[in-house]
């Protein structure tokens, strides 16, 4: 495929299917032998849309294999209207461990995949779920959080997550990186400062920014309103950095590191974030 024909320069993508009948979203960096550091990236609430493919892809452009798994593949409701944000489905711990679990299998099986360099990145609503895959799976070598996996519904204990949050962070091997945003309606700072409090409490490595006047969604560029460029490849750059240094051994296992940075109004009140479209 050349670079004119292919709506992701520097990926080549194709839909696949795999483990127990999963489909997913594959991005490998074009022309290329590898082998490569891989992520397993977690779609938000909408599906497999177009902004997680474009994550995807741009993974593949930065020298890493991608592979979103669609998270209702085994689901028959109205995936339409899942897109289109009009409904919301919830997902079991036992689901995001099948679905992530089949995807970083997937990874590891691929000729071009270094298997000491997966890691696994959540976003929104799929937050957590680097998180819970972790929590059993320790191969993966870095987690990636960006403005998800804190939110009251994530401490629940219910029919979905039988077993306490705090439990799984417990089992949680690999270095977190978590990226917030000030404004954002969904995930408040108090969210974020619980998480980062009991990922501190379980001697667990971290490294979280909280960026200034940034709402939910604004590395969304399918969403204008909440999207915004210049912080959007700030993130960017912290997360491939991130990556780049868990793979050069800068995190060992017998240190624990903690490292938060925030940028946040004296005045903060999260009853005043709105949600923009």
């Amino acid at each position: 495929m050349s670079s004119q024909q292919n709506p992701y320069p520097g990926a080549v993508t194709s839909m696949i299917s795999y483990g127990d009948r999963v489909q997913g979203f594959l991005a490998v960096p074009e022309n290329q032998p590898g082998p490569f550091g891989a992520v397993v990236l977690g779609h938000e609430r909408y599906g497999l849309v177009q902004h997680t493919l474009d994550l995807v892809a741009k993974f593949a452009a930065h020298g890493y294999i991608g592979l979103a798994p669609d998270m209702f593949s085994r689901w028959d409701g109205d995936k339409e209207a899942l897109s289109r944000g009009d409904i919301r489905v919830s997902i079991s711990d036992e689901d995001i461990r099948s679905y992530m679990g089949d995807s970083l299998d997937y990874l590891l099986a691929h000729r071009q995949v270094d298997p000491d360099r997966i890691s696994a990145m959540g976003v929104c609503q799929s937050g957590d779920y680097p998180l819970v895959l972790n929590s059993v799976r320790h191969e993966l070598a870095a987690n990636i959080v960006v403005y998800g996996g804190a939110q009251a519904r994530v401490w629940e204990v219910d029919e979905n997550r039988p077993e306490p949050y705090e439990s799984i962070l417990e089992r949680v091997q690999a270095p977190v990186l978590g990226i917030w945003g000030e404004d954002d309606s969904v995930v408040s700072v108090e969210d974020m400062r619980r998480l980062r409090d009991a990922l501190e409490s379980k001697r667990k490595t971290y490294e979280f920014t909280l960026f200034s006047g940034m709402p939910h969604g604004w590395m969304n560029s399918t969403m204008p309103g909440r999207y915004r460029p210049k912080e959007s490849e700030q993130a960017w750059s912290m997360i491939l950095d991130f990556m780049e240094r868990v793979y050069a051994g800068g995190f060992p296992k017998e240190r624990v590191v903690w490292r938060f940075q925030s940028d946040i109004a004296p005045d903060y009140d999260f009853t005043k974030k709105v949600r923009l479209a």
